[in-house]
């Protein structure tokens, strides 16, 4: 929900399910949320880290349910940065549940007729679109400050019969941005709501292979500093993306290997700041997500308490053993998501043996070149014709064989590169 404030300032208040209310500290459900840290997501079949009865109704803020939930409010300025907030218990009731891919046209402007809902609804027109300005305008202060602005590749299978027949990319729009930017200056309000007392923080660390980055920005003309520096990287990515887009995604995935993956760690008082270098932020956790990220469950724990004046509900050992063992079971299940993008793309695929596709080279090493095809989005060795390429080069390619048991998929050079 937000609220447009006489000085042309926008109060925003974001409802994030009570998920403590009904998994309590220690109880059987929680040890196994302990265990499991984290939702997994195939692509075909999630495996919740709690029970479906909890996760996506008892602790999901239905449309037209009365759910318990924790407040977190902040006022986002006109400038983009974040003003005064707070952070109260209340019950709430979501009065329209709206699909990214439904909002995200309409908000874009390639859909001049909303979905019914809001069709139907003109506060809930004028309440989205309030909603968008203030998160774009939370997005380019972030983006001024140097966060960085990555493009990755998220799909999903289409099927028929439980069987996956195609694999279709996901597209981010305004909407998933909304949610997204609201997300990130929520969890901001609640790590500065918790600095005088030990918490769990979401670091991703200056990267230790900046070298590798400055080579690669160099390779394409572009001067990095010697020392990392996020908004001149962001920069160079700015331009690249402008540049070339076509390329851009293989550009941020590389990016990303190299500044390394998110971790959660212990933060007490008086701790240095590690910060999140890829958002540009200092004070920042993972709160919103309570229901598929134990984190984020323990987090709300450590707000609630604090909201009622008492102590602490875990000890520096306990929070120290929960962020590492949080970030090794997210670790092992991205590779979990990304293995089982590929055995899906290797089903889907195998009807279409001996097709020509667009595609690019992703990557060349001593186990072979890859590419990446356009339509559809997947990628697989380039087993013949291989001799000349190199990574961003362009050419059709052949599917010659896929071996959904192990995720392979497999062309053939069908001509020279693109012009």
């Amino acid at each position: 929900m937000a609220e447009s404030l006489s000085n042309g300032d926008t109060r925003v208040l974001i409802a994030i399910a009570d998920v403590d209310a009904l998994v309590s500290k220690a109880t059987p459900i929680d040890q196994h949320a302990s265990s499991e840290t984290t939702t997994v997501y195939t692509g075909v079949e999630n495996f919740p880290m709690i029970p479906d009865a909890l996760s996506t109704d008892l602790t999901s803020l239905l449309e037209a349910q009365d759910r318990a939930a924790i407040i977190i409010e902040f006022v986002a300025k006109t400038d983009g940065t974040v003003g005064a907030s707070d952070i109260y218990p209340a019950l709430v009731q979501n009065k329209a549940q709206l699909a990214y891919s439904a909002v995200g046209p309409w908000l874009d402007g390639f859909s001049s007729t909303p979905p019914p809902k809001i069709a139907a609804s003109a506060d809930l027109q004028s309440q989205l679109k309030l909603q968008n300005k203030a998160a774009q305008a939370l997005r380019a202060q972030r983006y001024r400050n140097g966060a960085l602005n990555i493009e990755t590749i998220e799909v999903r299978p289409i099927t028929l019969s439980d069987q996956a027949i195609d694999i279709v990319r996901q597209e981010k729009n305004l909407a998933t941005e909304l949610i997204e930017d609201f997300m990130i200056a929520a969890n901001g309000v609640v790590a500065r709501r918790l600095e005088s007392i030990s918490s769990i923080r979401r670091v991703v660390k200056t990267p230790k292979r900046w070298d590798r980055i400055v080579a690669l920005a160099a390779e394409k003309g572009t001067k990095l500093p010697e020392t990392a520096d996020s908004k001149a990287l962001n920069d160079f990515l700015t331009q690249q993306k402008a540049a070339d887009p076509l390329h851009f995604v293989d550009l941020s995935l590389a990016v990303i290997k190299l500044m390394g993956p998110g971790e959660y760690v212990l933060e007490r008082p008086g701790d240095p700041e590690q910060g999140h270098f890829g958002l540009a932020v200092q004070d920042y956790t993972h709160s919103t997500a309570p229901n598929r990220r134990f984190a984020d469950l323990v987090t709300q724990r450590l707000i609630k308490a604090q909201l009622a004046g008492k102590s602490n509900p875990y000890s520096d050992p306990e929070l120290e053993a929960i962020a590492h063992a949080c970030t090794e079971r997210e670790d092992a299940a991205r590779k979990v998501e990304r293995e089982m993008t590929k055995h899906i793309g290797a089903v889907a695929m195998r009807d279409r043996i001996g097709q020509t596709f667009d595609g690019v080279v992703t990557g060349v090493n001593k186990y072979g070149t890859f590419v990446r095809v356009l339509k559809p989005q997947v990628e697989g060795m380039l087993v013949q014709g291989a001799k000349g390429l190199d990574v961003g080069d362009q050419a059709q390619v052949k599917l010659v064989r896929t071996d959904p048991q192990r995720g392979f998929i497999d062309f053939a050079r069908a001509s020279r590169s693109l012009s």
